[in-house]
């Protein structure tokens, strides 16, 4: 892929698109992802807290990410999406130590509407 090509994808083990939407983007040496929330592969909410909720969307990202030979690891930049961030900003903000590894992206976090889920995030990583 040259510097000035797009490439978007969609992948597997994750739940499809709800939308019109790709899970991902390469651009510029960049891979951009779409917001991922917490679902399964078959599409149904991880019930549970905002913790639970937080490690099955970083699992999803490692997906999306995957599919272009990339990992955690590679993330430069997270945008994080709380439906409640003065409740559930030191749940969510543990979980992400679980998963993400350190040293860790700069990160951006919001409060925002989610109808039915606690928290989604999108991701650049190095493509």
């Amino acid at each position: 892929m040259t510097e000035g090509e797009l490439e978007r994808f969609v992948a597997s083990g994750v739940p499809a698109p709800s939308g019109a939407y790709s899970h991902g983007a390469v651009a510029g040496g960049l891979i951009f992802t779409a917001g991922m929330g917490p679902l399964r592969a078959d599409g149904t909410v991880v019930e549970g807290d905002v913790g639970d909720q937080t490690e099955q969307v970083l699992h999803n990202l490692e997906a999306v990410l995957a599919a272009r030979g990339r990992s955690l690891s590679d993330v430069v930049k997270v945008t994080v999406h709380l439906a409640d961030v003065g409740r559930d900003f030191a749940g969510f903000d543990a979980a992400y130590r679980r998963v993400m590894p350190a040293p860790y992206p700069v990160r951006t976090t919001v409060g925002s509407t989610l109808p039915g889920i606690l928290v989604e995030i999108d991701v650049v990583a190095l493509a």
